[in-house]
């Protein structure tokens, strides 16, 4: 899938792009995970996660959540996805993408939590004053997440009245070549 933007917008630092797809684009970040996880193109557990994946997203999440109590192992109910932990209480999923050939990630976070508490909810969660919500111009049911000034991933409303929330961050097997 390729997408088209005019504006190289940087994320983590670096603007980069793979054929006309500007991977470092929160924009397209997100359009390329909606695309894969789209229901008639999903293809999940095509292989499963190995263990240097799995040490690569403890270190990328680790670094996205500023915190270095973030572990991430294979699920014991599901192999074909990760579990996340933060201390002993389990955070949220990981599943494998393989869409023609490119490999990604999706992490999924559900928070019980009101939108007048979101940001207060996972700094003190994560323990760090970086993480912080950003709204998303004319959108009122989502708002981004970032660490600093890096876009991390998007928080969407569960229901009507917003009682809860959903983070989601999809990695693609680039971000995790620092790791």
């Amino acid at each position: 899938m390729a997408i088209i933007f005019g504006s190289a917008m940087r994320f983590r630092g670096v603007a980069r792009a793979s054929g006309s797809f500007s991977a470092y684009c929160p924009a397209c970040r997100m359009a390329a995970f909606l695309a894969s996880n789209a229901p008639h193109s999903r293809k999940i557990g095509m292989r499963g996660m190995d263990k240097t994946e799995l040490r690569k997203l403890q270190a990328f999440f680790r670094k996205s959540f500023d915190n270095e109590g973030v572990k991430v192992a294979l699920d014991p109910k599901n192999t074909d996805a990760a579990a996340v932990h933060f201390g002993e209480r389990r955070i949220g999923t990981i599943i494998v993408d393989d869409e023609d050939g490119d490999r990604s990630f999706s992490f999924e976070m559900k928070l019980p939590v009101g939108r007048e508490v979101l940001q207060e909810y996972l700094r003190r969660l994560f323990e760090t004053e970086n993480l912080k919500i950003v709204s998303r111009g004319r959108k009122n049911d989502s708002v981004e997440l970032n660490n600093g000034e890096d876009f991390l991933g998007i928080i969407s409303a569960d229901d009507a009245k917003g009682s809860s929330y959903t983070l989601q961050i999809a990695v693609l097997d680039f971000d995790l070549e620092e790791f």
